[in-house]
């Protein structure tokens, strides 16, 4: 296992989607070969996001919720209370990762939690993400990559209300049945799911997990600019 510092994870509590992804922006655009890599634990209040090949096309009927044109890959998806996102925000250069390594890293993370809950998933070719047997989504992942630098990342469904998904054609596909771990038997808590996942991250990202792990809990604080 490589000899590299682990990551400050940040939980990051309900951020505003917008603000968040700039805060995101900011800190890739000011890193250098020395920065500590982190990653954001947090939720989300109701949002559709649409990737930068995102089609309009793909939102049926978004109502009072927000549409956003982001920066990260895939197409359009939607972020909510109770629904667990990390935001990995890692030198993937200095880990030695490409970006496939990195989607299948986050992937196997995420099997590994679920199956500690006692629920089968698994990933399927061409579809990045996280399903049951039957083909419904549990996890979306939709990352962007600069100067060989990760941000954006996973949207892993917890305990919220699924019927925006009904709203959209979720990742572009028509139809695509979205569930999420409390209706599997897991637990309701994203704290908890939250716990569960981040050493199983640690371990499939690489990092030396004996060493000391520091964890903040912390708002995001924008540049002026952003706000």
């Amino acid at each position: 296992m490589r000899a590299i510092e682990p990551p400050l994870l940040r939980d990051l509590d309900l951020a505003d989607y917008e603000s968040t992804w700039r805060v995101m922006q900011q800190f890739t655009a000011d890193r250098d070969s020395g920065t500590r890599d982190e990653i954001w634990f947090l939720e989300h209040p109701p949002v559709f996001t649409l990737g930068v090949a995102g089609k309009l096309e793909h939102v049926l009927a978004a109502g009072a919720i927000p549409v956003i044109h982001t920066d990260r890959g895939g197409q359009v998806t939607y972020h909510g209370p109770g629904q667990l996102v990390v935001y990995p925000l890692l030198d993937l250069k200095r880990l030695g990762l490409g970006v496939r390594a990195l989607v299948e890293a986050i992937e196997l993370a995420v099997m590994d939690t679920l199956a500690g809950f006692g629920i089968r998933a698994l990933t399927r070719r061409g579809a990045p993400g996280v399903y049951t047997g039957d083909g419904r989504k549990l996890a979306s992942l939709g990352l962007r990559v600069r100067r060989s630098c990760s941000y954006h990342g996973l949207a892993f469904n917890v305990a919220m209300d699924l019927e925006p998904f009904t709203r959209i054609n979720p990742c572009g596909y028509a139809g695509l049945q979205m569930t999420q771990v409390q209706d599997l038997g897991g637990p309701a808590s994203v704290g908890a799911v939250a716990a569960a996942l981040k050493p199983r991250l640690l371990e499939r990202l690489g990092y030396n997990t004996r060493a000391p792990i520091r964890q903040m809990t912390s708002a995001i604080r924008q540049p002026e600019e952003f706000l």
